[in-house]
């Protein structure tokens, strides 16, 4: 039983370690083992097992962290903005020109909050079908109705037309 532990234990330990360090994707790492008991219930033959194993291990960054990259020279407002809008959005579906109105209430700049609905990340087109579909769960609309309102609330048409095909009109 001995024996086993010995050369299962290093085994165990350099994969864990070869997984669980950074790689490109799909690349093939060698793990090298070299095991030297010194014990005398240890036989010659385990005393100095070698192996060599190729161990493959994929690395993906989580779906939820987006990779963070400096910002450029920002003001305290264009930051604070652009985290407020981060977070609206997070919450709640907001046009464009939506979110800006949002944001000067909240008593940003204009220039910041033109700046945070620029510089979000925001897929306009999917914030018109998140709106489109929160207007259908709520009530019943046609679809031109349904375009109109989403115009009203400051999407484009092409946005809203997107939105209201995305819900299934």
């Amino acid at each position: 039983m001995k024996k086993l532990k010995l050369v299962i234990l290093p085994l165990s330990m350099a994969v864990l370690m070869a997984a669980c360090s950074p790689t490109d994707n799909n690349s093939t790492t060698t793990v090298e083992t070299t095991t030297e008991a010194t014990t005398d219930s240890v036989t010659t033959e385990a005393a100095k097992l070698e192996e060599t194993q190729p161990v493959k291990t994929e690395t993906k960054a989580p779906a939820t962290e987006a990779i963070k990259e400096p910002l450029p020279d920002l003001t305290m407002g264009q930051k604070n903005a652009l985290a407020s809008a981060k977070s609206y959005l997070n919450a709640l579906a907001f046009s464009h020109s939506g979110l800006i109105k949002q944001l000067e209430f909240e008593g940003y700049s204009t220039e910041d909050a033109t700046y945070a609905a620029d510089n979000c990340g925001a897929d306009w087109n999917e914030q018109a079908a998140k709106s489109a579909q929160s207007y259908i769960d709520s009530m019943a609309f046609s679809r031109d109705g349904l375009i109109k309102q989403l115009e009203f609330e400051g999407y484009t048409t092409e946005q809203a037309e997107f939105g209201v095909t995305a819900v299934g009109y």
